[in-house]
């Protein structure tokens, strides 16, 4: 029922809040080279060093957007939250802070001898994270209680199976950090990609009910 009453604005304001934080500090890493000599030349070769700020500024704030998506799409399920909801909620949302973090973390040792550390910490973040979006949609679909009357079946299914197979892919781009951190960003970024499209095409928006 479309217009079935719910009972989870507060909860959504709040978590759209934080996304919104999250993705704005992102932007703090972008910095401004100072001191810099050879005229615009000098400034063209500063801003260029800084690639790997740039990097991870787009791949973490692309995910980052990706997975308010994700979020909203449970919230369009969920008419009702209990505590093991919300709580898992909050374990999601204390993940999206740290993001910020991590991407710090990329943007000063990616080209520098830190660099396997620094991708295997940001990996291990989005491994805790995708444990965190089971977590609430299991929490969800414990008790059907929580979820809007009449979701398909088939609904359910498509995001238990698209969540369950986020956990071993976070997992295998956190150990490739130790054969290259590139392939890091190269599978966390075809999974916001992947991510992306699953919303577009199998998201509760996509069914009628």
């Amino acid at each position: 029922m479309k217009d079935e009453e719910k009972d989870t604005g507060r909860i959504e304001a709040f978590s759209d809040g934080v996304f919104s934080i999250a993705i704005t500090l992102l932007a703090l890493e972008l910095k401004i080279p100072h001191s810099v000599e050879g005229g615009a030349e000098g400034l063209v070769l500063a801003l260029t060093n800084q690639w790997p700020s740039y990097l991870s500024f787009v791949t973490s704030f692309c995910t980052i957007l990706i997975m308010w998506g994700n979020h909203h799409e449970v919230f369009r399920l969920v008419r009702r939250a209990n505590t093991g909801f919300m709580l898992a909620n909050g374990f999601l949302l204390m993940l999206v802070t740290v993001v910020p973090f991590t991407t710090a973390l990329i943007s000063d040792y990616l080209n520098k001898a830190g660099a396997v550390v620094a991708c295997a910490v940001y990996g291990g973040v989005f491994v805790l994270i995708s444990l965190a979006y089971n977590l609430l949609w299991y929490a969800a679909v414990k008790d059907r209680a929580l979820l809007r009357s009449g979701v398909p079946e088939q609904v359910i299914r498509k995001f238990t199976r698209n969540y369950r197979l986020g956990f071993p892919l976070y997992l295998l781009a956190t150990a490739a950090a130790f054969v290259s951190p590139f392939v890091t960003i190269g599978i966390c970024t075809a999974l916001w990609v992947f991510w992306a499209f699953t919303i577009r095409r199998g998201g509760a928006g996509s069914y009628s009910f």
